[in-house]
């Protein structure tokens, strides 16, 4: 049985293709954080009810949940990197599985089909049976086209029993929330690309800016309706959101996987761990740095010491 403690912890990591490398980094830093809060073992998956993420997040969260034959994580965070420099809204819930086992879905398939992403690979069809041996069938593509951000989908309590959770599930004190973004390319380019037809819209410079206009939207929007939520609850400091919006044409790619590009992306996701916490300007809708509260790195470590205290009160619990 899972014991709850006083609040509810959610690791929410975008899509992004080979850029998965950034937030890798990122959860890398926070890996080697509890463990020198909590000893060597100590693994992500042990910190948070609910990991998820979305294409190459999805893989992320994959490596870092998926048990080995003891029913410890297959992966520390520290392996993420090694992964990707080898490796070139339908939505599964563990809880939905063992009700209806037509969603007890094989973690390939799971894999296969977030990270179908259109223009690059074709979609994924696959089949389960229900309950009642009838085929289930999925016809799946990339979830970065609804949910390339999965943090607001991931803090829905599914799967959760009700008895364990605190009162007043809204309440946004109970949850700790850590989103990491692949980061994006954003630019005013509104001139250039009124000339464009349909080609340049499915590519330009090495990307698909057609695929980038739906992702870092949707990306934006959970970012914006999480600060208001948080910000308006007085809790803003339980949400922490890492992303970084000035990656260069190339580092924006989500296919080159070019050896010096993989190497940049890593550069890049310590580069971020150096810069100060920005958060969600409600006004102009624009991230910009806070003052006065240090790096991400800084954040990341203050983040590492709730997640400690939360597990060592549901072990006080047991």
């Amino acid at each position: 049985m899972v014991h709850y403690g006083e609040r509810i912890t959610v690791l929410s990591i975008d899509g992004g293709g080979v850029r998965g490398i950034i937030p890798g980094t990122i959860l890398s830093c926070l890996g080697s954080k509890l463990q020198e809060l909590d000893g060597p073992e100590a693994r992500l998956a042990d910190y948070f009810d609910m990991i998820a993420g979305t294409s190459t997040g999805g893989l992320i969260a994959t490596m870092l949940t998926a048990p080995d034959q003891h029913g410890r994580p297959l992966y520390a965070a520290k392996d993420i990197i090694p992964f990707c420099f080898e490796q070139c809204p339908n939505i599964f819930p563990p809880a939905q599985a063992e009700k209806d086992p037509g969603f007890d879905v094989l973690l390939s398939d799971i894999c296969i089909s977030t990270s179908s992403a259109p223009v690059y690979f074709p979609a994924y069809f696959f089949k389960t049976k229900d309950g009642h041996g009838n085929d289930r069938e999925f016809n799946l593509i990339d979830g970065g086209i609804a949910a390339n951000n999965p943090a607001l989908l991931a803090m829905r309590p599914t799967g959760v029993d009700a008895n364990l959770l605190p009162a007043n599930v809204l309440d946004y004190g109970k949850y700790l929330v850590l989103s990491v973004g692949t980061g994006t390319s954003k630019s005013d380019d509104a001139i250039r690309a009124a000339k464009w037809g349909l080609l340049s819209w499915l590519s330009k410079d090495g990307n698909c800016p057609l695929v980038d206009a739906f992702t870092f939207a949707n990306t934006d929007m959970v970012d914006l309706h999480l600060s208001l939520l948080f910000s308006t609850a007085g809790h803003i400091n339980n949400y922490l959101r890492i992303q970084y919006n000035y990656l260069s044409e190339d580092a924006s790619s989500i296919d080159n996987t070019r050896k010096e590009c993989m190497e940049k992306l890593v550069n890049i996701g310590n580069d971020i761990l150096q810069k100060p916490i920005s958060r969600m300007n409600l006004d102009s809708c624009k991230n910009e740095a806070v003052d006065n509260e240090g790096t991400n790195e800084q954040a990341l470590i203050r983040f590492a010491k709730l997640l400690s205290q939360e597990k060592r009160l549901r072990t006080k619990r047991m």
